[in-house]
């Protein structure tokens, strides 16, 4: 049985529960169990942050497994001054490529949570964002932003 509180929170943002057994698409979960402990742990809002974060920014909608799901928690709770300014978390969020790097993690599989590798490769791209060298980035380095 599906906590109605899940049920709720994905229908209030389109998002289809699908079995175990089926691989989910763009806009569709199987982390049933994920969603639950973060509500039990964290209280709606910080699910509706969770969910707002991956389903409502650009080519995050695919990504709504329990790695991310718990990535993006952490992230919450770590960087509270991120995500006070909403428009330019969002903004950070549409400007990462969650699934890319979700397949890049896969590497690390059974030597380090999932959740904890995908956080840390976000973390970086929202330091970049957030962080001293938002205002003034490091000419020099590769991967700061046009």
């Amino acid at each position: 049985m599906i906590d109605p509180r899940v049920k709720a929170l994905c229908d209030e943002f389109e998002v289809r529960i699908v079995p175990k057994s089926v691989y989910p698409g763009p806009g569709e979960t199987r982390a049933v169990g994920t969603l639950q402990k973060i509500l039990a742990r964290h209280g709606v809002e910080h699910a509706r942050l969770v969910m707002t974060t991956l389903a409502e920014t650009d080519n995050n909608k695919a990504s709504l497994d329990q790695a991310a799901l718990g990535a993006v928690s952490g992230l919450v709770r770590a960087c509270p001054e991120y995500v006070e300014d909403a428009s330019k978390w969002l903004a950070a969020w549409d400007a990462t490529p969650v699934g890319e790097l979700q397949w890049i993690s896969q590497d690390l599989r059974g030597v380090f949570p999932l959740s904890a590798v995908l956080a840390g490769m976000i973390y970086e791209r929202m330091w970049r964002a957030f962080g001293p060298r938002s205002v003034q980035p490091d000419l020099y380095d590769d991967r700061r932003r046009a």
